[in-house]
């Protein structure tokens, strides 16, 4: 079992590709329907979802430890805590929006998205793949769904402007870009507070994302001399140590 695991998640074969392609499929539509079950009502039809979206994760998780050389590194990776705690809540019997708020850190899984990527194109389709965007692009998003969800569960108690994740999520929007309409607001000391750190940490991401964006384009290809992991599209020798590149590209 541990070889054929093993070759699913690290090999370069057709089968392991396809397999990665399927888990990143999975990925993606799990965001999408952590993301649109949090401005619907909870039904049975979600719930059921929920269950067989928890099943899935257990499945994957089981197998990355499984084939994992270091199965108890796995446990030093933010996102195999991630998994549990989203582990948790889509597999308990809970329907209450507490768990709808650590459904939002199943958004963490969007950090894997490159490494997957990679591992379904092979290595030579990396310098292809803006790696920092996807970063910067999952960052944000993960902090603008996790914040969300902190409003909420903070606010729609004592405060009439926040009814549902809608508002809460219309209120981390507006805090983060600073447009501040002022017809949400959060009401106490705690209120407060997660407005600063919305609009400190949530501008710092979104200026992080803008400067990776309009700065030079620049591929990641590592230079076997000096490791210099970025460089010129174009580039034929590394600027750092003068080592020849060989660059892949599409042979345009």
């Amino acid at each position: 079992m541990r070889p054929f695991l093993r070759e699913l998640y690290e090999g370069d074969s057709l089968r392991a590709r396809r397999f990665r392609q399927a888990l990143f499929t999975f990925d993606v539509l799990t965001i999408l329907f952590v993301i649109a079950t949090s401005f619907l009502p909870r039904t049975g039809v979600v719930e059921w979802l929920d269950v067989a979206i928890g099943i899935g994760i257990a499945l994957d998780l089981a197998g990355r430890l499984i084939a994992s050389r270091q199965p108890s590194g796995e446990f030093l990776r933010l996102t195999t805590w991630t998994d549990l705690i989203s582990l948790l809540s889509f597999l308990l019997p809970l329907t209450s929006e507490g768990a709808g708020f650590l459904r939002a850190l199943r958004t963490l899984r969007l950090l894997r998205v490159v490494g997957l990527v990679e591992r379904i194109e092979g290595p030579a389709a990396a310098p292809r793949v803006s790696g920092e965007v996807v970063l910067a692009v999952a960052n944000l998003l993960v902090f603008i769904f996790v914040m969300t969800g902190i409003v909420f569960e903070t606010q729609h108690r004592v405060n009439e402007d926040i009814r549902n994740y809608a508002d809460a999520l219309y209120f981390t929007v507006t805090a983060l870009t600073t447009t501040g309409f002022g017809d949400v607001t959060l009401v106490g000391t705690s209120g407060k507070m997660i407005s600063v750190l919305i609009m400190i940490f949530g501008v710092t991401l979104f200026l992080r994302l803008a400067q990776i964006l309009f700065r030079p384009q620049k591929v990641r290809f590592h230079c076997p001399s000096c490791g210099l992991g970025r460089h010129e599209p174009d580039a034929v020798h590394c600027k750092a140590c003068g080592t020849v590149l060989a660059i892949p590209d599409e042979g345009e």
